[in-house]
C-alpha cells in the first residue's frame, strides 16, 4: 500500500512541494486524493532531501492543502500496450478519447524509453514510398530515418502530415506496416481534421493517434510524444511492423517545455527555452532507426512550424543537428499556389543515396535526381535574370532552362494533396520533364541511360 502524505507545503501554478517524503524517486507518479475524493495526477521533477516538487498533470484549482492527500505510486508514467491500439484515438496521457471500449493492455510499458545503443543500430537503406514526388524523388525517405520537415504559421503542414500518413508504404513486402501520429497543442478543428482525414480512407485501421488539443495542460504535451514513441517501439520490436511515426507540432512540445522550466525557476537559454532542450528533443528523436535482430523499424517525421520563419531559431537548429537532413516548406511557393510547396534546393535527405537505385527504386534514380536538381538551379537563376534584365537579354538556352522551371515546379512538385504518386509514376515524370531539354545538355546521365528512357 502507497504511503499517504498530507504535509502539501505550496501549490504554485502547474508546481507543488510535498515535504516530510521518503524513498521517492525523480519522475515517480503520484496521486493527489481531494477532500471530495477526486483524484489528480502528478509527477515528481526534483527531490531536494525530504521534500518533492511534483509536477501537476490537471489543474491545481480546488486543492486544499490541509485536507488533500499525495500518495506515490513507485513507478513512472506507463502506457498499456497491445494490438488492439490500431485505429484507436488517445489522448496526450494514454487514455481512450474515441468512444471505443477500454485497451485491455498486454503489457505496461515505461514511456521514457531509451535512445537506441548506437553499436545496437542497423543501417537505414530501405525505399519508403510516401507517394509525394517532392520527396520520393529529390529528398527520399529511407526506413529508419528522422526527417524532419520545417515549415512555417499558415503553411499546410497539417494537410501535407496527413497525406504521407495515409499514402507512406514499404514496397515489395507483405510486412506489416503502421502509423503512430502523435498531435500536440493543436485545435478542435485540426484534431477533427486528422480523424477524419484517416477515417475516409481506411488509414486510421493502421494508425494509433494520440491528440493533445491546446487547451490541454502543459505538461500533458510532454508526455504526449512520449507516448507514441512507446506505442511505436512496442508495434516495431515486439509485433515486428514498419512504424512511421509523425509528430506535429514540435514548436507547440518545446513551447511547453519552455513552460515547466519557467514555473521551476530554470536558468534560461536561448530565446527562453531550457539549455537542456538539445538533450531533452535528442532523447525523443534517437529512439527511431532500426535494431540488429529486429525485423520492425521506426522511421520518423518530426513537423515543426518555424517561429517568424526562421531557420536559426533553436528548434529548428537543434532538431537540425539531431535527424538525417529535413525537408522545407516554402512560402513563395504556397502563394503560387503550389501544393505541397515542398522547396527543393535546401530540403535535404543526407540518406537518400542509401534507399534508391535499382533493387531499391529504380537504376536511373540518382542520375535524374542530379540532373532535375542541376537544370531546376539554373532555370532559377535565369528567371530571376529575366525580372532584372528582361526577356530580351535571355539566351533561348536561357529561356528554355526558365520554362523547364516553372514546367517542374507546376507538374512534378506540384500535385495536391489526394495524388498517391508511385516511384516510378515519379520517375517518369522526371523524364518528360527532362525532354524539354536537349540531350546534349543532361551532362550528368550516362548515355546508356539516355538511351534507355530519353529516347523512349
Amino acid at each position: 500500500m502507497a504511503k499517504e502524505y498530507r504535509t502539501i507545503e505550496e501549490v504554485a501554478g502547474p508546481l507543488m512541494l510535498v515535504q516530510g517524503v521518503s524513498g521517492v524517486s525523480y519522475n515517480e507518479m503520484g496521486e493527489i486524493e481531494l477532500a471530495d475524493g477526486s483524484i489528480r495526477r502528478c509527477k515528481v521533477l526534483e527531490i531536494n532531501g525530504s521534500n518533492a516538487l511534483v509536477q501537476l498533470f490537471e489543474t491545481a484549482t480546488g486543492i486544499n492543502l490541509s485536507n488533500s492527500k499525495v500518495r506515490f505510486l513507485g513507478k513512472s508514467l506507463e502506457l498499456g500496450v497491445s494490438d488492439d491500439m490500431l485505429g484507436r484515438v488517445f489522448d496526450g496521457m494514454g487514455r481512450t478519447i474515441d468512444d471505443g471500449p477500454q485497451i485491455l493492455p498486454e503489457k505496461r510499458m515505461d514511456i521514457n524509453g531509451l535512445p537506441m545503443n548506437p553499436a545496437a543500430r542497423q543501417y537505414p537503406s530501405e525505399f519508403i514510398q510516401t507517394g509525394v514526388s517532392s520527396i520520393d524523388g529529390l529528398n527520399t525517405l529511407v526506413r529508419g530515418q528522422k526527417l524532419p520537415i520545417f515549415s512555417a504559421s499558415g503553411l499546410p503542414h497539417a494537410q501535407l502530415a496527413a497525406q504521407i500518413a495515409r499514402q507512406a508504404k514499404v514496397r515489395g513486402t507483405d510486412e506489416s506496416f503502421a502509423v503512430v501520429f502523435a498531435a500536440m497543442g493543436i485545435t478542435f478543428e485540426e484534431a477533427n481534421f486528422f480523424r477524419e482525414s484517416f477515417r475516409q480512407t481506411g488509414a486510421i485501421d493502421r494508425t494509433v493517434l494520440f491528440v493533445n488539443l491546446a487547451n490541454d495542460p502543459a505538461v500533458e504535451r510532454i508526455s504526449t510524444p512520449r507516448m507514441a514513441l512507446t506505442a511505436a517501439e512496442y508495434l516495431a520490436f515486439e509485433k515486428d511492423m514498419h512504424v512511421l511515426v509523425i509528430m506535429t507540432d514540435i514548436t507547440n512540445y518545446a513551447d511547453a517545455l519552455r513552460e515547466v522550466s519557467a514555473a521551476r525557476k530554470e536558468v534560461p537559454g536561448r530565446r527562453g527555452y531550457p539549455g537542456y532542450m538539445y538533450t531533452d528533443l535528442a532523447t525523443m528523436y534517437e529512439r527511431a532507426g532500426r535494431l540488429r535482430g529486429h525485423k520492425g523499424s521506426i522511421t520518423m517525421i518530426p513537423i515543426l512550424s518555424m517561429p517568424e520563419d526562421d531557420k536559426t531559431h533553436p528548434i529548428p537548429d537543434l532538431t537540425g543537428y539531431i535527424t538525417e537532413g529535413q525537408i522545407i516548406l516554402s512560402r513563395d511557393l504556397y502563394r503560387r499556389g503550389i501544393t505541397p510547396p515542398v522547396d527543393v534546393m535546401p530540403s535535404l535527405s543526407r540518406l537518400k543515396d542509401k534507399g534508391i537505385g535499382a533493387d531499391k527504386t529504380r537504376e536511373d534514380h540518382a542520375a535524374t535526381m542530379n540532373q532535375l536538381f542541376a537544370a531546376y538551379a539554373r532555370g532559377k537563376d535565369a528567371k530571376e535574370l529575366m525580372v532584372i534584365l528582361g526577356e530580351a537579354a535571355l539566351t533561348e538556352m536561357d529561356l528554355l532552362y526558365a520554362r523547364f522551371a516553372d514546367e517542374f515546379e507546376s507538374r512534378y512538385i506540384s500535385q495536391g494533396y489526394q495524388t498517391d504518386r508511385s516511384i516510378e509514376e515519379t520517375l517518369d515524370l522526371g523524364w518528360d520533364l527532362l525532354r524539354l531539354l536537349p540531350r546534349s545538355e543532361l551532362k550528368r546521365i550516362s548515355d546508356d541511360m539516355l538511351d534507355k528512357y530519353y529516347e523512349k
